[in-house]
């Protein structure tokens, strides 16, 4: 029969240490493809969120680790795959923040505007036959 041991409790930096290889690909490419990045963290993050969800996940302890058993072709590939999903997700960043901007300033525009169901005051009008 067999028997299970209890495993030690793991320690936090060694879990700590998990990440995904690609984040700091992309995080670089980023920084390197628009200016703004390095300014506004809200759009820094949008943007690595969406590259990163256009790239495989590839958890690793040591970026060291998957560099080791890349060649120079997989390097170049890699780094490809990264830039191509960077561009990708500023695009797609910048056109839903227009998008958002054109829907704001309707908003804007049909809020300053009368309501079509209010009534404009009635004027007294002229009726010949009543005198």
């Amino acid at each position: 029969m067999l028997t299970s041991r209890p495993r030690a409790p793991a320690n936090h930096l060694e879990i700590a240490s998990v990440h995904n290889y690609y984040e700091r690909l992309v995080i670089e490419a980023i920084m390197h493809t628009n200016e703004r990045a390095t300014s506004d963290s809200d759009f820094m993050a949008d943007v690595s969120c969406v590259a990163l969800n256009h790239l495989p996940p590839r958890y690793i302890r040591h970026d060291v680790d998957m560099s080791f058993f890349m060649s120079p072709t997989e390097r170049e590939e890699t780094a490809d795959k990264v830039q191509q999903a960077v561009d990708h997700a500023i695009e797609f960043v910048l056109a839903h923040e227009q998008e958002k901007s054109e829907q704001d300033t309707v908003n804007i525009q049909v809020e300053a505007t009368p309501s079509s169901n209010t009534k404009a005051p009635e004027t007294p009008t002229s009726d010949s036959s009543t005198h």
